[in-house]
């Protein structure tokens, strides 16, 4: 494992609050019933174009970005990192791993959450905003000159693992963010973890 492709939202750090709190934002601005944590997980799904589709049919995705962005910009809820994201990529550096993000979050907060929290100095690449992972992550191996063998990408939900199988790499599921673990089961991930503390070993040895 020479190439880590990370998911960011649920996988390096918990955003959950701030983007339930914008989604609600969004929900009320058309009428619809407002969801609590546990709902939300229940109900999201990505790409987010889809799961949009699916609650507000008919609604123009760049009108439903005018409202998310900025209550998820004004959102006070706190962004946290999730456990053992820090020492897992402390030690992915120290085995001279290339990291890259890969998320569908809008980029001025991952990028502004990257720099709070001090991480930004890990990833070669942020990618963000990007509403289909599957259609963009062959493009990133290519740019970079990745080989499938060696790259790997970690995420908490079923898009990850989809992505990771369309691009022909190894998928790593954990456990610790927006999907349940009997949902992205259903993606039939190579492997998964309960966090990524259960990762160290497998970077020591791929190293």
């Amino acid at each position: 494992m020479r190439n880590v492709i990370f998911d960011w939202s649920g996988t390096v750090v918990d955003d959950l609050p701030p983007v339930v709190e914008a989604t609600n934002v969004v929900l009320a601005r058309y009428g619809l019933e407002t969801m609590d944590r546990d709902t939300f997980r229940r109900q999201f799904s990505l790409p987010f174009v889809a799961f949009y589709e699916r609650i507000l049919p008919g609604v123009d995705i760049e009108e439903l970005e005018t409202v998310f962005r900025p209550a998820m910009a004004a959102s006070t809820a706190p962004v946290t990192l999730i456990p053992h994201a820090l020492p897992f990529l402390e030690r992915c550096a120290q085995q001279d791993c290339r990291m890259f993000v890969l998320s569908s979050a809008p980029p001025e907060a991952v990028e502004a959450q990257a720099a709070a929290l001090g991480l930004s100095g890990f990833f070669e690449v942020i990618y963000a905003g990007v509403r289909d992972k599957r259609e963009r992550i062959a493009d990133i191996l290519l740019e970079h000159g990745l080989i499938p063998e060696e790259t790997v990408m970690i995420g908490d939900m079923r898009h990850d693992v989809h992505a990771a199988q369309a691009a022909g790499i190894r998928s790593i599921a954990v456990l610790t963010g927006y999907e349940f673990p009997e949902v992205i089961a259903e993606s039939r991930p190579d492997i998964t973890v309960e966090n990524l503390s259960h990762l160290a070993a497998l970077v020591e040895a791929w190293g």
